[in-house]
């Protein structure tokens, strides 16, 4: 996921973020990824401020990617079974070197309240840190 910002009162914005898509799309033609291999349905699943780290800034385009604790605790939020939420979780665990089903949910409760983390996260978390739980 990337987020992208202009500059405040910058008139062409719509006009490049049409073109970035456009341009998203092209890259996902030449390598074959399906067309919505780069969407912004993540957003939904924002809560409050997004922590971010810069991928592009230039004068007149800021391009920005969360930071992985956000994207893991955005993906476990959602751990959507018709998706590949759960490669991606995967990777990101590997990614951010966690051992227990704990030390997840304590990056995902930094980024949403405890009430709001649903029993599915947990399943996930407890299936991928001790598969014989699934059982």
């Amino acid at each position: 996921m990337l987020g992208v910002q202009c500059p405040a009162g910058h008139q062409g914005c719509r006009r490049d973020l049409w073109q970035i898509r456009a341009a998203v799309a092209r890259v996902g033609e030449a390598i074959g990824a399906p067309s919505d291999w780069l969407n912004d349905a993540a957003k939904g699943y924002f809560a409050g401020e997004v922590p971010q780290q810069d991928v592009l800034n230039l004068p007149n385009l800021r391009v920005w990617a969360p930071t992985a604790e956000y994207m893991l605790a955005m993906k476990c939020i959602s751990a959507r079974f018709d998706t590949f939420d759960r490669d991606d979780v995967v990777f990101l665990i590997k990614h951010l070197q966690l051992r227990s089903t704990a030390a997840a949910l304590a990056i995902i409760v930094r980024f949403y309240p405890h009430h709001l983390v649903p029993p599915k996260t947990q399943f996930l978390l407890e299936e991928l840190f001790d598969p014989s739980s699934a059982n």
